[in-house]
């Protein structure tokens, strides 16, 4: 197989939007195509607003001619190398969006979707020639964090891993193979227990979002950023490290701490939500917030490679 030049966007919300503005920075040719024009729009708006944040990561100003956007999915995709998935969340939608994708690509095109857990067995079902579908699962904004997960259906074949692995790691990502497909993959999961665990905090009124977020913020993440959970437990057994760790606070994982279900996502909790992010935002736009966040990650990124391990 060829090597990959000429990438397709399928979708250009906020994931594939963030796949865009990384695959020209990496001066890859793209063709985008989503049916619904607002995206379209959003897509533009975001080329203008991260225009400083690309320069201060990659070094270089992006080549907007390589950018090509389309009217029709065949077009977008009949002589692309490679073709990354964005449409909603939903098993059905993909699905169907997948097996369209793959009656008019070429036959050894890579169908990567970013689905964030949905199993790859499930959503290459109906497609054409599956042993070429992955998942290659990214985390926003894609653009800067390195993160993607690649996860093979029962159908895929490994030239087809091995090959995405490799490009993959060619435009600067951390590639994190998962070779047995699991629901929510491996960074989700994990974020979805916290998720839910906040939900049960702040509906029993126990704290507030901006408690949640500070709890996160000024203890633990800071850990994480560097070490994640594991090594950071390591640590914590002193000396012995994880061994230690376990024989001390092994017991209380028997502890009725958590709530692993998640409540009922009512109007009443999630007015809750929304009031307690609207005051923790302080009127701050969505643009702005993103540009705080944005270059605050690109400096996290290089403290990282100061204290790496």
């Amino acid at each position: 197989m060829n090597k990959i030049k000429n990438i397709s966007v399928i979708g250009t919300g906020v994931i594939g939007t963030g796949w865009i503005l990384r695959f020209l920075a990496s001066n890859k040719k793209v063709i985008a195509f989503d049916k619904n024009k607002s995206q379209i729009n959003y897509l533009k708006k975001e080329i203008k607003r991260t225009k400083s944040i690309i320069e201060k990561l990659y070094k270089k100003k992006i080549n907007i001619n390589n950018l090509k956007i389309v009217d029709t999915l065949e077009e977008a995709v009949k002589n692309s190398d490679l073709i990354q998935e964005n449409v909603p969340e939903r098993l059905q939608i993909k699905k169907t969006v997948i097996k369209n994708i793959s009656k008019v690509a070429r036959k050894n095109t890579i169908i990567a979707s970013s689905s964030s857990g949905l199993l790859p067995s499930k959503l290459q079902s109906g497609c054409i020639n599956p042993q070429r579908f992955i998942i290659a699962h990214p985390f926003n904004p894609v653009y800067i964090l390195p993160l993607v997960e690649i996860v093979k259906g029962n159908k895929t074949s490994k030239i087809y891993i091995n090959k995405a692995n490799s490009f993959y790691k060619s435009i600067k990502m951390k590639t994190l193979l998962i070779n047995r497909e699991l629901p929510g993959f491996l960074s989700d999961r994990l974020q979805e227990a916290l998720w839910r665990e906040g939900l049960h905090i702040i509906n029993d009124g126990f704290g507030s979002t901006k408690d949640l977020d500070d709890a996160i913020t000024y203890g633990p993440g800071m850990r994480w950023a560097l070490m994640g959970t594991f090594l950071t437990f390591h640590l914590a057994g002193g000396e012995s490290g994880m061994k230690h760790m376990l024989d001390q606070f092994g017991p209380a994982l028997k502890l009725p701490w958590t709530k692993l279900k998640s409540p009922e996502l009512n109007d009443k909790l999630k007015q809750k939500i929304i009031n307690g992010t609207a005051l923790q935002s302080k009127n701050l736009s969505i643009d702005k917030l993103s540009n705080i966040r944005d270059n605050f990650l690109i400096d996290l990124i290089e403290l990282k490679k100061k204290y790496r391990l």
